[in-house]
């Protein structure tokens, strides 16, 4: 029978806060293997061309130089297999192409970190460049667009009552992370041991054995901590095989951290946009069209691709729709996926959209959003496994107090404060991956669970005890989760919010047998206080097995297991993810509200307040949602005012690679916020009943923030990060 619910729903802390607070946890950088050497990398100073030489003879007679690595002198690696088309991505030292300002062209590998930054500094690179292309809106875009279209978008539009013709263009973004990416890398034989920052570490086995011709059991890949990545980790970058290209070369383990400055190079990024969007509909403000051409920014060498034309296809109710979505070939480095990838740049375009089709109508914008909620999901006619975006809308308006917001813009003041409200809707996928957990329970009532997830920051760790320990009738203290490491049981990677309902999934399916096994040796055991019990009739409380009606009727674990012998038992969980055919539209969704004042005379903006409302189902832990809330705030902050990544198209060079020009939310730019959960299990996603929440809070906070800017000023903003210069 089910258990009763102790820890899931609970508040509870962190299971390794005292760890990360007192600087004790270890992540990639911190692993010294016995003789361990450095490597720093020696960047590209072009941006497109080929490498003509390389002068290395002055580093390599600094004392404690043991190599420097180029095109020049490395190994040969063989073709890939598997994963990876020919062409496409990074392949370290293999040719003499410069493909991006900052790409690797040499290693330089000492004994010291010191000796190995000098030296690097010290190689001298020649070059045939060539004028690189960088700037999406000088560039042609590629010939093959993506497409989607339902109705006749152009008919319905040309027959609209109101039309609006919008174009959006964003910024390129950098998650910068506190932890950069770094890799230490360890042959022992034909053995690979690798310690790295990485969200996915089956996902490394496998792109390393394709890039090195080696069978996936030959590697093992350690990632038990990530220092934060926001998405910059979902992947394997060139740093990694470089550093283990160099330890295989020096014969010693190698450690190799990107500085700051080559994450902007290294790692990816959210990439920029630009975003025509038409719509039309009739004059009460029924949706009839929608008309999207988007261009993204990829590089020359690679393509990224992420769904950011998914919320014009299902957010609302709307019978026509085309959408093209167009990407522009560059001499960059391959955007990633950065958090809320796609569906945030997709919803700034699409809620700025909305809110100024209200305001052209006289409608208010939730009202509006209201009378264009579908049925049904009308991109794949499937029936939504849960739509609480209402409830999310109606809650987000108590808690903010939406009734105060004065629809006329710049009508608010507060001395030399102009004050503005604005609110939009966000969603995002709820993705479901098979998984597996292994769960043992020792014969001390205590219980070890193992996955090879990773955690970032949403502590994985923390919410996986939880479920485990419900299911086993244990207290949390009494269960260890153990994580980030390949030789665990498969995970898939922990990015687009599918770790909680993935390996969550799997540990209660895991648990659930273990229990269900112990239950059994039980009623099956004639000196068991349950001996004959229906096994259905028995539960698990603080470790102690009984009768759900007669809790004096039963024993613990510790004595069931000794009196048989048992040192142990254990039991293998798995969950098959999602089906290949779907018969529900499966989403979580946001109603972000935001209070913004900006300086009349200066054009700064300042947010006030936020309110945040999530419809993501059943939810674990609410400290740790509030967590991921808060954060995804601040990153939408971030996102809406201040991130920009700045190139020189000159030469591709990044100008402001570091933290002191790219700017990010501080806690002074931290309003005061509040999340709250709508009620709601979602058992058709998954078996636990979960969304993935770490994604859908970020979207729609930046247009949000615009559109209460909108309203503060009445200047309409469709260029991201907002000016000052914009308001002026």
């Amino acid at each position: 029978m089910s258990q009763p619910q102790a820890a899931v729903g609970a508040a509870a802390p962190r299971v390794d806060a005292r760890l990360r607070v007192t600087g004790r946890t270890k992540y990639a950088g911190d692993n010294n293997p016995d003789g361990a050497v450095h490597a720093v990398i020696v960047d590209s100073g072009v941006g497109r061309g080929r490498v003509t030489g390389i002068d290395s003879r002055i580093a390599e007679a600094e004392t404690g130089v043991l190599k420097v690595i180029s095109h020049f002198n490395a190994p040969k690696l063989p073709p890939r297999e598997g994963g990876f088309p020919p062409g496409e991505a990074l392949r370290p030292f293999q040719d003499d192409r410069v493909r991006f300002f900052g790409q690797p062209v040499a290693v330089v590998v000492a004994t010291t970190l010191e000796v190995a930054q000098h030296a690097a500094s010290l190689v001298k690179v020649s070059y045939d460049a060539q004028p690189p292309s960088t700037d999406i809106g000088a560039a042609d875009p590629a010939d093959d667009p993506e497409t989607y279209a339902r109705g006749d978008a152009d008919a319905a539009l040309d027959a609209a009552d109101v039309k609006l013709d919008l174009a959006y263009r964003m910024a390129r973004n950098h998650h910068n992370p506190m932890e950069p990416a770094g890799t230490v890398a360890r042959w022992d034989g034909d053995q690979l041991t690798l310690w790295e920052k990485t969200q996915h570490v089956q996902g490394t086995v496998e792109t390393m054995a394709a890039e090195f011709g080696m069978e996936p059991d030959s590697i093992r890949v350690i990632s038990p901590a990530v220092g934060g990545a926001f998405g910059s980790a979902g992947r394997t970058w060139v740093h990694t095989s470089i550093a283990a290209l160099a330890a295989r070369e020096v014969k010693r383990p190698v450690k190799l951290v990107l500085t700051r400055r080559q994450t902007y190079f290294g790692v990816g990024y959210r990439p920029a946009y630009e975003y025509a969007l038409r719509l039309g509909s009739d004059r009460r403000g029924r949706l009839t069209a929608s008309v999207h051409d988007v261009r993204t920014e990829s590089s020359r060498y690679e393509t990224h691709s992420e769904d950011v034309l998914a919320a014009g296809r299902m957010l609302y109710s709307t019978p026509n729709v085309r959408q093209v979505y167009e990407h522009v070939p560059l001499d960059v480095n391959t955007p990633t996926w950065m958090r809320g990838p796609g569906y945030s740049s997709g919803a700034f375009c699409v809620e700025s959209a909305m809110d100024e089709l209200a305001h052209e109508l006289g409608l208010d914008p939730i009202e509006l959003r209201l009378r264009n909620e579908p049925a049904d999901d009308e991109s794949t006619n499937l029936p939504f496994s849960t739509r609480r975006l209402r409830d999310c809308y109606r809650a987000g308006a108590r808690e903010f107090g939406w009734h105060r917001r004065n629809p006329k813009p710049r009508s608010t003041r507060d001395g030399d404060w102009l004050i503005g409200m604005g609110m939009a809707a966000g969603v995002y996928d709820t993705a479901r991956s098979e998984a597996q957990a292994s769960v043992r329970l020792d014969a001390d009532g205590t219980a070890l669970v193992q996955s090879a997830t990773s955690d970032m920051g949403p502590g994985t760790a923390t919410s996986m005890t939880q479920v485990a320990a419900d299911a086993l009738g244990l207290t949390m203290r009494q269960v260890t989760f153990r994580l980030g490491d390949s030789i665990l049981p498969s995970a898939p990677g922990h990015h687009g919010s599918r770790t909680m309902a993935s390996i969550g999934s799997a540990v209660q399916d895991g648990c659930d047998k273990l229990r269900e096994q112990a239950i059994t040796l039980a009623v099956k055991d004639q000196d068991s206080p349950l001996y004959g019990v229906d096994p259905a009739d028995v539960v698990v409380r603080g470790g102690r097995l009984h009768v759900k009606d007669n809790p004096a009727r039963g024993e613990t674990y510790q004595r069931l297991l000794a009196r048989n012998n048992r040192t142990h038992l254990e039991a293998l969980g798995s969950y098959a993810g999602a089906p290949e055919s779907e018969r529900f539209s499966f989403y979580a969704y946001a109603a972000t509200f935001a209070e913004v004042a900006v300086d009349a005379r200066l054009g700064l903006v300042r947010v006030r307040r936020m309110v945040g409302v999530y419809d993501a189902a059943r939810i674990i832990n609410p400290r740790l949602a509030d967590s991921q809330a808060i954060g995804a705030m601040t990153g939408g902050i971030g996102q809406a005012l201040l991130e920009h990544t700045v190139t020189d198209h000159r030469d591709g060079r990044i100008v402001n690679a570091n933290l002191a020009d790219y700017l990010v939310p501080t806690h002074a730019d931290m309003p005061e916020m509040k999340a709250i959960y709508i009620d709601g299990e979602d058992y058709e996603a998954d078996p636990i009943g979960v969304k993935g929440l770490g994604e859908v809070v970020v979207v729609g906070v930046a247009p949000a923030i615009a559109n209460a800017v909108f309203n503060a000023t009445g200047r309409r903003i469709r260029e991201l990060p907002i000016t000052a210069e914009a308001l002026l």
